[in-house]
């Protein structure tokens, strides 16, 4: 969780703050668990331009993440932590007793050499995955499940958990890293432990360039086009354009995207700004 600032050699790290990657043991990959991953630019299926502003970038490999944790009772050694560029979080390298490899979202303060597993009689702590129902009220979680066996899905970005609040009769609540209080099966798994790389959102790109490497393009602004190409563009000189909305007309701020007969409201006891739905 150390950052870099760099001396302002160019005009390019004059600004730029950047991961020192001081937890990271290595930079080569388990090619066993590596596959070839494809960017699209942004074209879909029959070659028309869906999405805009993406294009470019550096080559990656798609690291496979283990996000179900289904070898139970079965130890495994960290071999490595690693950077991944296809996420925010650094991943570890376990080594099952036996002899299989896989790779999970590293937990802050997994060291090389820890010990983890994952089943329903084992202890909760930092790395090891078990069902929410075996917890203790107060646990710190993140790589949750939604439905049981289908694997993580809440809180896997870096620096991201979420704590148990309650327990109920098939229910616990948790509280999200938004603040939204919910209810998820108590059968779920969830693995014990704040994801790494919590430092990621104080990093600052210092120039244009690093994101081109990502494979982000430049976002022209709607008022800087003409009328037909968006609805806040035209006018005479720099006009406001009127209410931020999207190329399709569809508001950008204050409207409610959420759909009122959606089958896991009933799960949600409190949305992240304190109201109920």
């Amino acid at each position: 969780m150390a950052l870099r600032k760099y001396k302002p050699v160019t005009a390019g790290t004059r600004w730029r703050i950047g991961n020192a990657y001081a937890e990271v043991t290595t930079n080569e990959p388990e090619k066993s668990l590596v596959e070839a991953y494809f960017s699209t630019g942004g074209r879909n299926a029959q070659g028309h331009r869906s999405m805009r502003y993406i294009g470019g970038g550096n080559k990656r490999m798609y690291r496979i993440i283990d996000f179900k944790r289904d070898k139970k009772n079965i130890k495994a050694t960290v071999k490595t932590i690693e950077y991944d560029p296809n996420r925010t979080a650094f991943i570890a390298l376990l080594h099952y007793n036996d002899g299989e490899k896989r790779y999970i979202i590293a937990p802050q303060g997994l060291q090389v050499g820890t010990v983890i597993e994952s089943g329903e009689g084992v202890a909760p702590e930092v790395g090891n995955a078990l069902l929410l129902k075996n917890m203790p009220l107060g646990t710190v979680v993140h790589n949750i499940e939604l439905q049981p066996g289908r694997g993580g899905a809440l809180a896997r970005s870096a620096g991201t958990y979420a704590q148990l609040n309650a327990k109920e009769e098939k229910y616990c609540v948790l509280k999200m890293p938004s603040g939204e209080l919910r209810k998820v099966l108590s059968t779920c798994m969830a693995t014990v432990g704040i994801v790494s790389n919590s430092d990621h959102a104080l990093e600052s790109m210092g120039k244009a360039g690093r994101n081109r490497w990502k494979g982000i393009r430049p976002r022209n602004r709607g008022v800087a086009m003409n009328p037909v190409d968006h609805p806040m563009g035209g006018g005479e000189g720099k006009s406001s354009g009127g209410h931020p909305r999207s190329r399709s007309g569809k508001y950008a701020k204050g409207e409610k995207t959420r759909s009122r007969t959606k089958a896991s409201n009933k799960l949600i006891i409190q949305r992240k700004n304190g109201k109920k739905l």
